[in-house]
């Protein structure tokens, strides 16, 4: 919604409510933004003073400079986390990265900026962290005695092809060792960048050690502009899905997050183009909002979709018992209720038709090789 817009809307319904005024102040900061997912930058939930934008009265027309991207480097003791989660297919990962420069502001990654004293906002997908060792900490940890190989995946809190790999290149390095090592690895991302690393990709695919999931959130390039900014546009997920899968590599296609209202409509069309490219397996998300990210959310709705905003988020509450959340496993992926259930049924019938659920693929564990142990003697055999 324009700012003039917003002023006309007050004007026929009354004085200027709170969500209007903030919607209004952050629309003529449009063009400082242009690229960005959120609105706003509010300070995360663990510092001791928070940020107001407050607005002084003059409506001032100039242009403020584009928010620039920060990439510091952080040096992690260890690169895979490990979970116990019962409603996941995997019990570790790896993130290359902090923050997300695709800007989507529907991650449910949002909130874990705050662990770093900064906003879940803007921050997130502007001040990005660089994990520049992972490669060398990952040999490492492949190479402890006691390591068991299990699929690691890859992509499931940020992106790791998000557009800082082409100059980090930390998901390659990653790719490399996992490739010398023959270890299985399940990878997500929204980016056609993966394409780069078809070299690693196509030899570790025939010895059935990777999958590829590309999430397509939606087909309507003007819907994906706005919701995930710097994500690659749908049409190029798909071509990425079709190269792919045309090299030999297992392909699946995740219609995630599925946001009521917004985009739910198109699940059936979604999965399937993404059979058309060649995908063999599919799966979906229902829209989570943990902590700061409702907030976000909400102010995104307001300033894009502000007709619908109070039919979506009562849409949210009716998959989550009511509440704008609720993370208990087994509900917390694809909710609970009327809502959540025909949205089951309705994936669940689409990707039966297209064969979409017949081929999960399991990849092999038994072809692994450490790594040689620096301090360690070289064998003789």
């Amino acid at each position: 919604m324009a700012s003039s817009q917003v002023q006309a809307a007050s004007r026929s319904t009354g004085p200027v409510s709170a969500e209007q005024a903030a919607a209004e102040r952050e629309m003529r900061a449009d063009s400082r933004r242009r690229g960005r997912g959120a609105l706003s930058n509010a300070s995360g939930r663990f510092e001791p003073l928070s940020r107001q934008p407050e607005d002084d009265g003059w409506d001032l027309t100039e242009e403020l400079p584009p928010l620039k991207t920060e990439i510091t480097i952080e040096r992690p003791r260890h690169i895979i986390t490990r979970n116990d989660s019962p409603d996941i297919s995997f019990d570790r990962s790896i993130n290359p990265y902090r923050g997300c420069e695709h800007g989507c502001i529907y991650c449910f990654a949002r909130p874990t900026h705050a662990y770093m004293g900064l906003s879940p906002g803007l921050d997130f997908e502007t001040k990005l962290f660089s994990k520049a060792s992972a490669a060398n900490l990952l040999e490492r940890e492949l190479s402890a005695p006691r390591y068991q190989p299990k699929v690691i995946a890859i992509g499931t809190n940020t992106d790791p092809y998000q557009p800082i790999e082409r100059e980090q290149r930390v998901m390659r390095g990653v790719l490399e060792v996992l490739h010398r090592t023959k270890h299985p690895v399940a990878i997500v991302t929204k980016s056609a960048l993966i394409l780069r690393d078809l070299d690693l990709l196509a030899p570790m695919a025939k010895q059935g050690l990777v999958k590829v999931a590309l999430s397509v959130t939606t087909l309507d390039p003007l819907l994906a502009r706005k919701m995930e900014p710097r994500a690659a546009a749908p049409e190029k997920r798909l071509d990425a899905l079709k190269q792919l899968s045309e090299a030999g590599i297992p392909t699946a296609v995740l219609v995630a997050p599925i946001i009521p209202a917004i985009n739910d409509a198109e699940i059936e069309t979604i999965l399937t183009r993404a059979k058309a490219m060649g995908a063999t397996e599919a799966g979906y998300v229902m829209l989570r909002l943990p902590l700061e990210l409702h907030d976000l959310f909400r102010e995104w709705l307001l300033a894009h979709y502000p007709g619908k905003l109070r039919h979506v988020l009562s849409l949210v509450r009716s998959v989550r018992d009511g509440k704008i959340y609720d993370s208990t496993w087994g509900k917390r992926m694809t909710g609970s209720g009327p809502y959540a259930w025909m949205i089951g049924r309705r994936f669940e019938a689409a990707s039966e038709k297209l064969g979409l659920t017949r081929n999960k693929k399991k990849l092999r564990t038994d072809l692994f090789v450490p790594p040689q142990r620096g301090a360690e003697q070289l064998s003789l055999f």
